[in-house]
């Protein structure tokens, strides 16, 4: 009997040899990735591979079905998986299991200025969308933070291509590490959402180099994104999505980038610029792919039948299709063909409570006068929480982002469970803003409509504020269109609906009067003597009221850092100072490398809040900043280290941020430049020694006249603080 089953067993071990010797090269996944691209572009067909060029429906690409090559299914979210939509319309599918976790918003991922919680939410998300069968995540947005009128920056990491650069790479590796690609986007240049896809950018080459390019690069050599979504814009008269110098020049041959380049939906505007200036896939030409009124319009997409018109009729040749479908194929084996890739998993606790940790880290504490916060609910019996932004829905809206969320917490919600029977909270809108609950499909089921006059709502809320110990006003913007929302951009730097109005009457009613601004941008705020104490709450997903309510109750301590600059007014911003900002034909970056906090410094402009700015519930005291060595040599590095100690009698988090600035340059140099930052966490009285490592590449710069970057001998300055404009310790070394 043993015998027998020996002789079976080896029966079995000599057949599953014979087939393993019979798997195609590009099916084995024991073989190098480029000779199983290569075997499988090999069995194709011309046809086949034109059909992999362009978009099936609104959201998938064809694979090879001969092949078993499957097709690929991309999907909006970089804060969330978007819901399934029909095969050729906007329009919601109605499936009932594609609720998801809805993350912060990536500007509160970057004002965590953690790259622990970056990875965690690329890894969250990740799981999230390999669930949910996606193979690529349109995301993340790495466009710099121009102007606070930018529609969109909500979704991108701020003004600083530093802090972007560093943030950017952990959520890649963090989504990837699922076998689902991101899509880092939008390459390059889309600063406003006014007139998109129309505006060339005029823009020095310094600037594209040193300010616009640095988190692309960053994402593409560092994070090894498996895709990269081109932008609506123009430069150099060009669309980007087939933009020979960003895509062939410094994307392809600068930056030896061998992933995938697809259009933003709609990106696409010429055939052979797409054939030769680097696009791969092509996305949603028209808003309807049945458009054309043909049974399947996407065929005739400018890299469809078009492309294959000019192939046989000998006008252009195969080589760039080969390259394409090369690019295509090795994305297809990392993602759907990829066997050893997680299942992933939806909805989770994990996922929800990785989402309120990231967002307890990101909230900022802008003001605090006499320690207003955190709330002592041993003193305050009775909170007077107004605003709409505390019952509203924040996870809908704001344009491709859009979520269909498992649940939302809303802040009023989040401030009562904590208060518990501590607290009697009464509430009072104040203002009616947006009363919709419906954006981009997903219905919320919220109605907040409401009927009365602007006297009457203002009116209820200076009476409840009158009657409180605390009044937590929750207001700000929201992600309704010409607001924070994709498509236009804010027509206003102030806030909307009157709100600054109410809440210089409600500091004369209550002068203990706490502002949480809901938003992704900066704001005006004329009131800033009047109010005591201010959050910057920004869009925090599903779990938005427990992480604002547990920054509030002390909870947790406050640790965000702000990635961008509050300028006081709009003129006190490099765009708005020194170019048009219409949304037209032209828009000129006048400003060159002075955006934010390098604009500021160098007029000398005091902000509303600088850059990197962020109070805590404790104090931390910077010692002296000392250097390894005086002098670095090209091929040396220099590290320095600040001794900072928790004073106070809380636990805390603080983020040490080093510039370097450059004493004596050939060309004009900013007053200072991030290039380094630890977030450090001490208890109470507990001193650490922080340490941060440049190298030559930190003090470079871009020579546009050489197109080279060069760092210049002489004296440089590292500057270490707890913001950009607080500068605790200075120590000088040189370059030889």
């Amino acid at each position: 009997m043993s015998k027998k089953i020996n002789l079976i067993g080896l029966l079995f071990l000599v057949i599953s040899t014979v087939k393993a010797q019979n798997i195609p090269v590009y099916q084995d996944d024991s073989k190098p990735l480029e000779q199983r691209v290569e075997d499988a572009l090999s069995r194709m067909t011309v046809e086949e591979k034109i059909a992999m060029l362009h978009a099936q429906s609104k959201f998938s690409s064809t694979g090879v079905p001969r092949l078993g090559i499957p097709e690929i299914w991309t999907d909006d979210g970089p804060h969330g998986v978007r819901p399934e939509v029909l095969w050729d319309e906007w329009s919601q599918a109605g499936w009932t299991n594609d609720s998801v976790i809805a993350f912060p918003a990536l500007t509160a991922l970057a004002a965590t200025w953690n790259k622990d919680m970056s990875s965690l939410y690329g890894k969250s998300l990740g799981e999230e969308a390999r669930y949910r069968k996606k193979d690529v995540i349109l995301g993340p947005g790495v466009n710099i933070y121009r102007t606070p009128l930018n529609g969109r920056n909500f979704e991108y990491f701020g003004e600083d291509p530093f802090l972007a650069s560093q943030m950017v790479v952990p959520y890649i590796k963090g989504v990837q590490s699922n076998g689902v690609a991101t899509s880092v986007k939008h390459f390059a240049l889309n600063n406003l959402e006014t007139n998109r896809s129309g505006y060339n950018v005029n823009v020095d080459d310094r600037a594209l180099y040193e300010i616009y390019l640095p988190a692309f690069k960053a994402a593409v050599t560092e994070g090894d994104s498996w895709t990269i979504m081109g932008s609506y814009n123009k430069y150099k008269e060009q669309h980007a999505c087939h933009n020979k110098y960003l895509l062939v020049d410094i994307l392809r041959k600068e930056w030896g980038y061998k992933g995938v380049v697809v259009s933003d939906w709609g990106g696409a505007h010429d055939t052979k610029e797409a054939i030769y200036n680097g696009l791969d896939i092509e996305f949603g030409t028209w808003t309807d792919g049945l458009a054309s009124g043909l049974s399947n319009a996407y065929d005739n997409y400018y890299l469809g039948v078009p492309y294959l018109k000019l192939i046989r009729s000998g006008e252009v040749g195969t080589k760039e299709l080969d390259e394409k479908v090369r690019h295509i194929l090795l994305l297809a084996f990392r993602t759907n063909m990829n066997r050893n890739k997680p299942w992933g998993s939806l909805g989770t606790k994990e996922h929800a409570d990785a989402g309120r940790k990231i967002g307890e880290e990101g909230i900022v504490l802008l003001k605090n006068n006499n320690n207003l916060l955190p709330i002592d609910l041993t003193k305050t019996k009775k909170i007077a929480v107004i605003g709409e932004n505390a019952i509203k829905m924040m996870t809908v809206g704001g344009g491709s982002s859009s979520l269909k969320a498992k649940y939302e917490v809303l802040p009023l919600d989040g401030i009562k469970k904590r208060a518990g029977k501590d607290a009697e909270i009464v509430y009072a809108r104040g203002y009616v803003g947006d009363s919709t609950g419906e954006y981009n499909g997903v219905v919320s089921g919220q109605n907040l409509k409401d009927r009365r006059s602007p006297e009457e709502l203002s009116s209820e809320a200076i009476k409840i504020a009158k009657d409180a110990d605390l009044v937590i006003f929750i207001g700000g913007l929201n992600k309704s269109d010409f607001q924070d929302c994709e498509g236009n951009d804010r027509k206003e730097y102030g806030l909307p609906y009157k709100q600054d109005e109410l809440i210089q009457q409600l500091a004369k009613a209550n002068k203990n009067l706490v502002y949480i601004n809901i938003s992704g941008n900066a704001v005006a705020m004329p009131w800033i003597n009047e109010v005591p104490a201010i959050l910057q709450g920004w869009y925090l997903g599903t779990e938005s009221g427990n992480a604002l309510a547990a920054v509030l109750f002390g909870d947790v301590n406050p640790s965000g850092k702000l990635p961008f600059t509050f300028p006081v007014k709009l003129t006190d911003n490099g765009a708005h100072a020194l170019s048009e900002y219409k949304g037209g034909d032209e828009i000129n970056y006048n400003e060159g490398i002075f955006v934010g906090y390098r604009y500021a410094d160098k007029q000398k402009i005091k902000p509303l809040f600088s850059f990197g700015y962020g109070l805590s519930y404790t104090t931390f005291q910077y010692g002296k900043l000392t250097a390894d060595k005086k002098q670095l040599t090209p091929a040396e590095t220099i590290t320095f280290s600040i001794p900072v100690k928790n004073i106070g009698k809380k636990d805390g988090a603080e983020i040490v941020q080093l510039y370097i600035s450059d004493e004596k340059s050939s060309l004009p140099r900013p007053v200072k430049e991030l290039k380094g930052f630890e977030k450090v966490y001490l208890k109470a009285g507990e001193e650490k020694v922080v340490t941060i490592t440049i190298d030559r590449s930190a003090l470079s710069f871009f020579d546009d006249k050489k197109h080279e970057w060069v760092a210049e001998p002489g004296a440089f300055k590292a500057l270490v603080g707890a913001s950009s404009t607080d500068i605790k310790s200075v120590v000088e070394f040189s370059l030889q």
